[in-house]
């Protein structure tokens, strides 16, 4: 009877195991795909003249895409629950898509072979950020609360800077970096710590790792940039 039951147990958490792994899984191929979009979408808009004059020749089309960016960032957050998995994967999409088209100005400003270094350093400091966060036992809670407080101060310092045409400091650029850095290390925990307590593969937890991929996503994008800003060779 107790090899039985041992047996039993010994399976569900095989299978619950199988489970985190097909999530996070999901969670990576999910952030890589959102990446590699917007990348290409960049390359398009950068080599395509009517293009960049039309999204950075127009300040109001330039604003309405940053502002559609942020609405779906909202929404997504806010209503996913309530949405069906095929939408929200949908609007993940065209999100990426769009952050292509106003990313679309880093070939503009900065040397390729210095945007390809960049992000290689990027993609092998995240890596190692994102595996800390996933094997750490230590509970980084209180790290979060503060990364998120000091991530909303440095998100109004951009914008007032932004609205006032200065550019980003280079103290703000490093903050920027620490910051990401850390919430990199943060969501990778938490995202594990959410697909530990999923049973089975279903509509509701493909929705949590299609969030866990977009926070993984803005992690990545917001480091690049801050890299770029502090070690990017420009034209």
């Amino acid at each position: 009877m107790e090899n039985i039951m041992y047996e039993e147990t010994t399976i569900v958490d095989e299978q619950q195991k199988e489970v985190v792994r097909e999530l996070m899984r999901d969670v990576y191929v999910w952030m890589t795909g959102g990446l590699a979009l917007t990348g290409a979408v960049a390359w398009v808009v950068a080599n395509t003249p009517a293009l960049l004059q039309l999204i950075f020749g127009n300040q109001l089309i330039f604003w309405g895409l940053l502002i559609a960016e942020i609405a779906l960032v909202m929404v997504l957050s806010m209503r996913i629950e309530k949405m069906r998995f095929v939408t929200a994967a949908l609007m993940f999409v065209v999100y990426s898509a769009l952050n292509g088209l106003t990313l679309s100005s880093i070939f503009l400003l900065y040397e390729l072979g210095s945007i390809g270094e960049i992000f290689f350093v990027t993609a092998g400091s995240f890596a190692v950020l994102a595996f800390v966060g996933t094997v750490t036992k230590r509970d980084l809670s209180r790290l979060g609360t503060f990364l998120i407080i000091a991530l909303a101060g440095l998100i109004i310092a951009s914008v007032v800077g932004l609205i006032m045409g200065r550019p980003e400091s280079i103290w703000m650029s490093a903050i920027g970096v620490m910051i990401f850095a850390g919430l990199t290390v943060y969501d990778a925990q938490q995202i594990r710590t959410l697909m530990l307590n999923q049973e089975t593969v279903n509509e509701g937890n493909m929705k949590i790792a299609l969030m866990g991929a977009l926070s993984l996503y803005l992690d990545f994008i917001n480091l690049l940039l801050r890299l770029l800003s502090l070690f990017g060779k420009r034209k």
